[in-house]
């Protein structure tokens, strides 16, 4: 399923133009997951002035959640050269955020490597006890 997912990031992947700011850009990382029901969601990533964008993680979550869905079985991004990359820290949490679940989903890093998000999320502070 890993090939797949890439391959539907990589669809999907590639710059938008934009009609804003001198170097905004849309596209020019993709994202796909799998959620425990079987679907996929894809989303691109939107680079604005001010930091007001978003990660391509977020948008396929975006997606997801519309569908009423939140437990990531797998997820990916590709950047626009189709190099893939891990997730942001701020999509690590937000993934385990919306489903604690998704501390056991796999997270492709690279070409024929994942890990879980755990893995990603060492000793992350909802895990730890008094």
């Amino acid at each position: 399923m890993g090939k797949k997912l890439v391959e539907y990031a990589k669809d999907i992947v590639g710059q938008y133009a934009l009609h804003g700011f001198e170097g905004n850009t849309a596209g020019k990382v993709s994202a796909a997951l799998l959620t425990e029901q079987g679907n996929i969601y894809t989303g691109i990533n939107i680079d604005v002035a001010c930091s007001l964008g978003f990660c391509a993680e977020h948008s396929a979550i975006a997606e997801m959640l519309k569908n009423r869905e939140t437990h990531v079985v797998s997820i990916v991004a590709v950047r626009d050269d189709g190099a893939i990359l891990p997730p942001c820290g701020r999509c690590r949490e937000m993934l385990m955020q919306i489903n604690f679940s998704n501390a056991d989903a796999r997270v492709i890093v690279a070409e024929n490597k994942s890990v879980l998000l755990r893995e990603l999320l060492p000793f992350h502070w909802n895990d730890i006890k008094d």
